[in-house]
């Protein structure tokens, strides 16, 4: 897969036709399914009826917004096998959850699809790792869509979502309990296993570090909040990458080895977003905001840096590759670009490593030190954001992916509302093809590469844009395949893996919507924007 980090995506302004039309979409209906946490691979109960579990809390604040392998500040802290919560005494707790699926070494490999591939089969294709949630939490999260579709045999993409609920007892004031929400989206190379390692690990040492920083001091200032991510990146690498090597020389099993081995030896980019309650304010149009710029060799700002690291290094960056082959400068594991020679060495001819670069010579060359962007949200404004991995960005540009966002909106706010949505559309500035979106001019950044699929694949721009998916995730990833072009759609959906690879990438992408709801303290399965209700975990 192309090796870049992720993009996050925001819009602000929340208009009359949403708030309107938030008990329809932004809200559980009677054919929700009540669910204390779940996480993307968690089967949902057989069971129709709703069954509500109650939320047991604890709580610490932060007002912060970070993004992609730079982190993202976003709202809803959700999880993939476990509900966290603090205690009173800023412990850490693990509850079971009875929806979720515990990590056991292994991945399940994608059923492939039929070479006679149909519109009718091509949907439930892309509809098969649907999900949507309501977030009854009343505390800025609305919903969040997600959806996966892998080109990769077996996908190397992966995601989490997590909320912990903060003690005021740690909190800045009195009465200042807020919920910390999670959501991480992980682009995995060369194999799936670092990208399945940050799934199960990542949102907890990201949290553990916020716990101290807060315990440390009530109102920990914005450099210590960044210290604390960065630490809870690093952290995390350096068990990936140092502490299996160690174990592995010192336990001398290759059956050991091959296990620990593998998130180091493979590799992934992360974009994690956090979201509290106790944020600043946005306000503006419906705009393309990029949090990130792709943190690769082709990026000036990367290569300066890393010819500062490295000098005399001439072919530290070579085509825009870091020592001419990772084009990340920045990710979790690839462990070649970090071990010193002696090491790599050593576990090629013992353990089943790989032979380092010939010009390795002042390693590390890639750390996982996140870029930590802060920017604020204000959920009755109407804010979303969106998380994808670079197969959504390959073939859709930060103002087509917003607009696109706002064009569901707008075409279900008028399914269930008739008109009542019109008013709100016309106060859309559009920028191309009439979607309603506004690029934004900050920085003159967009933050992306364009995107090259769907010109290689000769989508003409009438055959582009369609709505007719209830999960806004799918819905983006359908407009990227090809949209009204149903005969692109459906042969970019049969293409088998290793060959599909040639035309697309692995597609992980997350929508989440701020506002403020109804607060039941209930996640509330979407069902009519999700799979069946026996969804099987991928782990």
């Amino acid at each position: 897969m192309r090796r870049v980090a992720l993009r996050a995506i925001r819009t602000a302004r929340q208009l009359p036709a949403l708030r309107s039309t938030r008990g329809s979409i932004f809200q559980p209906s009677n054919h929700g399914l009540s669910v204390r946490f779940s996480s993307g691979r968690a089967p949902f109960p057989k069971s129709t009826p709703s069954s509500t579990l109650p939320l047991q809390s604890s709580v610490i604040p932060a007002s912060m917004y970070w993004r992609r392998f730079s982190l993202a500040v976003v709202s809803g802290f959700v999880g993939y096998g476990a509900w966290y919560t603090y205690n009173g005494d800023g412990t850490l707790i693990k509850e079971a959850n009875p929806f979720s699926s515990n990590f056991k070494g292994y991945r399940r490999f994608w059923q492939k699809g039929s070479r006679d591939v149909n519109t009718g089969s091509s949907d439930i294709k892309m509809r098969r790792n649907e999900e949507s949630y309501f977030i009854g939490r009343g505390k800025g999260v609305l919903r969040y869509d997600v959806v996966q579709i892998p080109s990769n045999d077996p996908i190397e993409d992966d995601h989490s979502e997590k909320i912990i609920e903060t003690n005021e007892a740690i909190g800045a004031a009195p009465n200042s309990a807020s919920d910390w929400m999670f959501w991480g989206v992980f682009d995995g190379h060369s194999g799936w296993t670092t990208s399945a390692k940050l799934r199960q690990v990542l949102i907890n040492y990201v949290a553990r570090e916020l716990n101290s920083t807060y315990q440390a001091s009530p109102n920990p200032s914005t450099e210590a909040i960044e210290t604390a991510m960065k630490t809870g990146f690093t952290r995390l690498d350096n068990e990936i990458v140092h502490e299996s090597a160690q174990k592995v020389m010192k336990g001398n099993s290759k059956l050991v080895a091959a296990e620990l081995l593998a998130p180091a030896l493979s590799g992934s980019c992360a974009l994690l977003s956090f979201y509290d309650t106790n944020t600043g304010s946005y306000v503006g149009k419906w705009a393309a905001t990029a949090l990130s710029t792709d943190q690769t060799g082709s990026n000036q700002d990367e290569e300066a840096r890393m010819r500062k690291l490295h000098p005399g290094e001439d072919h530290v960056i070579r085509n825009g590759r870091v020592l001419g082959g990772l084009e990340p400068t920045r990710a979790f594991g690839d462990a070649t670009y970090k071990w010193t020679r002696q090491v790599s060495e050593r576990l090629k001819e013992s353990f089943f490593g790989r032979t380092p670069s010939n010009l390795l010579k002042t390693p590390p060359y890639v750390t996982a030190e996140p870029v930590v962007t802060t920017t604020k949200i204000q959920p009755e404004r109407g804010d979303f954001v969106v998380m994808a991995t670079d197969g959504l960005w390959e073939m859709l540009s930060n103002e087509e992916v917003v607009g696109l966002v706002g064009q569901w909106i707008d075409k279900h706010s008028s399914d269930s509302n008739g008109n009542s949505a019109s008013s709100w559309t016309k106060m859309f500035t559009a920028s191309q093809k009439g979607l309603p979106v506004e690029a934004s001019k900050e920085n003159g950044n967009s933050g992306q590469k364009a995107p090259i699929r769907q010109r290689q694949w000769g989508v003409k721009e009438s055959d582009r844009f369609v709505v007719e998916d209830k999960n806004v995730a799918t819905h983006l990833v359908r407009n990227a395949l090809g949209g009204k072009d149903k005969d692109m759609v459906c042969a970019l959906l049969s293409l088998p893996a290793p060959y599909s690879r040639r035309y697309r990438d692995d597609l992980t992408v997350e929508v989440i919507f701020f506002g403020n709801g109804p607060k039941s303290g209930d996640i509330v399965v979407n069902k009519e924007a999700s799979a069946s209700a026996n969804i099987k975990p991928k782990l």
